[in-house]
């Protein structure tokens, strides 16, 4: 530190020697010489990436050291110093690209952005439309200036931020990654906030957040401003080619607050956090389709996080949860966001939940391939984690699982952890508080699996833990199922003897009934058994639910903000394609062969043409190597079928993958042709409009071992 601090109060000397050619900055650079930062106003005018030259062209790198005073007037042209002028405030880099020259492909790491209330504004572009938006659910203005790796560099970091106050605006960045992968702790990202002297690449090892912190003088950055950018999208709105390993990476800082970006395509996880990240804010950010290859959840938070907000964000078609928090220290308010089509990879819930005092409240949960809300105990040092979390006025649909599901430590097996391990039973015993999820706080039990309507009344009655409230949910679920707890119904006391009433004369028969306990020392209740509003000498089973499960109409995270003016559809008719519907594998082999490759590109187009169809993608295996082996091996001969789709255009959130290993072969293997038609991944096509799809098998792949 002693060491980076000497370089810049040096560079700060030099810039100071050339004051003749630059009074102005001069001037500047005395009254600042305290923080050892010039204030300046920048206009980057080239796109190019390389060597520090005294040219025509002042790149991004260039203007960088600028601020970072470790770059003089001296060793710039002066048509570079032309573009560097005195600043009475915060420095700015801004933009000044060639019409169509907009792309910077850097050729190595940019240095880091070190002076405290810089500005890296993309917005100061010329073509910038700040009402020009390719998204109608939340408006992110498109791009100009795009930043991203050359082809032939490999670049694992686009901006790296580690001083207060940093604002980065209107910027296209993409294509970060490494070859060591993207699970490293400190790892290739987008945009990556750490204290001073970050760690230089991903190899140091993890320092857990009960460790922190690195030195004394390794102090977080405070007030970062990530706004109206895309992450991971280039600015032709395009899948790219290089996706990023993750999108914004916080590990060391406070106070950063991520508002009003589009973050997309990365192998990773769109935001995560490392050792510290306490007051994150996650503001009304699109964060669509990511963790394609590696962590599958849009945000994922670890480490220190006390004081978090996630709010009004739509997370959609990412490939795990919407939200996993893995043991982390403090507690976060989850609120108002719309999480959909999520777990089309890994099956996981919507919110994954560890430790204490976290708030669920709000949001909208549907389409997710898993539970809606899982809370996890665990142990650490010694006490149980993951009690009083507050999960009330969500809505849930079309979920696979429970809408809120209290893991017990004895259900140890990965599934059991991410996906929930179903309706706990009802327990009174004092231990349980210690082995399970907000300590294992009971559901309601209603009275009756029915309720009559009474003269125009209804009056649903149960039993609860005391001191809870009982919220009441209208459900899409029948009788004999957990909820969904689909629309908030009311809230009731309950009384010292454990009982609770609630008398509506709304309710009417077909509404089926569902609800959850709170108790602030505890948390929040999984779902409790429905119970069905009738009709005097009716039952349950002579009435029809009036919110019965629905299906999506599409399956589609975002939409232009000006839907075209079309004609009313027609009733849809029956679909009849030859659509293939299998790919095969060599022996042992999960890559896609050139002849699968034709196969694939006539799905895609069939997939392009008609966007009311959804696919599962089934991975199979011959029957030799072990079952849990050839479980693996169907999983990544799936996903790398269902990635070759993605690079096709075709949206991740439309296909959800499937291993089924060697459990269900579709011969018997008498031969190596046989074994072939085995190695396979097969396509289960549906229309979202419920209307029917005419597949064909093909074996022009098919691949048999010498």
């Amino acid at each position: 530190m002693t060491y980076y601090k000497s370089i810049r109060t040096l560079a700060v000397s030099l810039l100071l020697s050339t004051a003749a050619t630059a009074p102005g900055l001069a001037q500047t650079l005395e009254t600042s010489e305290v923080t050892h930062f010039p204030k300046v106003q920048i206009k980057v005018n080239s796109p190019q990436d390389g060597p520090i030259t005294p040219d025509d062209q002042l790149t991004l790198r260039e203007a960088i050291s600028i601020t970072n005073g470790t770059l003089t007037l001296a060793e710039l042209s002066d048509v570079e110093q032309g573009q560097v002028t005195a600043s009475a405030s915060n420095s700015v880099i801004a933009f000044e690209l060639p019409t169509g020259q907009t792309k910077i492909e850097l050729q190595s790491l940019l240095p880091v952005l070190a002076q405290p209330g810089l500005v890296v504004d993309g917005t100061t572009q010329s073509g910038y439309d700040a009402a020009k938006s390719a998204t109608a659910e939340i408006l992110v203005a498109t791009p100009v200036v795009e930043i991203t790796s050359a082809d032939d560099a490999d670049v694992f970091r686009g901006l790296t931020l580690v001083a207060d106050d940093i604002t980065i605006r209107g910027l296209s960045l993409h294509g970060f990654t490494s070859v060591h992968g993207v699970t490293e702790s400190t790892p290739p990202a987008d945009i990556f906030i750490a204290h001073e002297l970050p760690p230089p690449d991903i190899s140091q090892q993890y320092i857990p957040a009960s460790d922190f912190s690195f030195y004394d003088e390794n102090q977080p950055p405070q007030g970062i401003v990530i706004e109206q950018n895309w992450i991971g999208i280039p600015t032709d709105n395009s899948i790219p080619k290089k996706p990023s390993a993750f999108g914004v990476s916080v590990f060391n800082s406070q106070g950063v607050k991520l508002q009003h970006n589009r973050i997309s395509y990365h192998d990773g996880s769109g935001v995560i956090t490392g050792a510290r990240a306490e007051n994150l804010e996650i503001i009304e950010n699109l964060i669509v389709n990511n963790g394609l290859a590696g962590m599958p959840d849009a945000i994922r938070l670890d480490g220190r996080i006390d004081n978090g907000l996630i709010t009004g964000n739509l997370m959609c078609g990412n490939d795990g949860s919407g939200i996993f928090l893995f043991k982390p220290q403090g507690s976060v308010e989850i609120s108002n966001n719309d999480i959909r089509f999520n777990g089309q990879r890994l099956r996981r819930a919507a919110i994954y939940l560890m430790g204490n005092d976290h708030r669920v409240v709000d949001n909208q949960i549907a389409n997710q391939k898993g539970p809606g809300v899982v809370v996890t105990a665990f142990s650490q040092g010694g006490t149980t984690h993951s009690q009083r979390n507050i999960i009330e006025n969500n809505r849930f649909e079309n979920i696979e699982g429970l809408s809120i599901d209290l893991n017990t430590r004895r259900n140890r097996g990965v599934q059991d952890f991410q996906r929930g391990d179903g309706p706990n039973p009802l327990r009174d015993s004092h231990n349980r508080r210690r082995d399970t999820g907000n300590n294992a706080i009971n559901p309601p039990q209603f009275d009756s699996p029915e309720f009559f309507v009474v003269n125009g009344l209804v009056v649903v009655q149960g039993k609860a833990d005391v001191g809870s409230m009982v919220q009441l949910y209208l459900t899409r679920g029948g009788t004999g199922d957990y909820g969904p707890l689909t629309t908030p119904l009311a809230t009731v006391d309950v009384t010292e003897d454990g009982t609770f009433s609630y008398a509506s004369a709304a309710l009417q028969p077909g509404d089926v009934i569902s609800g959850t306990a709170t108790d602030t020392d505890y948390g929040t209740s999984e779902p409790a058994l429905n119970t069905t509003v009738v009709a005097l000498g009716e039952t349950s089973t002579t009435r029809s639910n009036r919110m019965a499960s629905t299906t999506a109409e599409s399956v589609q995270c975002t939409t232009p903000p000006v839907p075209q003016v079309e004609p009313p559809a027609p009733k849809p008719e029956v679909i009849r394609l030859e659509v293939p519907r299998n790919v095969h594998y060599g022996l042992d082999e999960d890559f896609i062969n050139p002849d699968s490759a034709m196969i694939l590109d006539q799905i895609a187009a069939v997939m392009q043409q008609y966007p009311s169809i959804v696919v599962d993608l089934h991975g199979h295996t011959d029957s030799r190597a072990s079952v849990a082996y050839n479980q693996d091996l169907a999983r990544r001969r799936a996903n790398n079928a269902r990635r070759y789709l993605i690079q096709k255009g075709i949206a991740p959130e439309r296909m959800t993958i499937r291993s089924f290993g060697e459990t269900q072969l579709l011969v018997d293997e008498t031969d190596r042709v046989n074994y072939a038609r085995n190695r396979r991944v097969e396509f289960v096509f549906n229309d979202v409009r419920g209307v029917d799809i005419t597949f064909v098998d093909q074996e022009n792949d098919l691949q048999i071992e010498q």
